[in-house]
């Protein structure tokens, strides 16, 4: 995969925060390296959110039509309104 260069501007509080995370103190040598391991756990993330909603749906796509209930916008309305 080729490389290639993005250049963010943060200050503030960002970049205080950046500063602690670098260096001696912080976990990672440099502010590239942070950000890529901020990168990497965002598209985990959304791997495992992705996967979670999969095995959350499974049952339904896997059940039969008969199983599945004919519901209007009214009913889930009444019904979300007594919750």
């Amino acid at each position: 995969m080729a490389s290639g260069s993005i250049h963010v501007k943060v200050g503030g509080q960002l970049q205080a925060h950046i500063q602690q995370q670098i260096g001696e103190d912080g976990l990672y040598e440099n502010a590239s390296e942070y950000i890529r391991a901020l990168i990497r756990r965002d598209l985990q993330t959304r791997d495992e959110a992705w996967e979670s909603l999969q095995k959350e749906l499974a049952p339904a796509m896997r059940a039969d039509d008969s199983e599945f209930v004919t519901v209007t916008a009214e009913d889930v309305i009444r019904r979300n309104q007594r919750r």
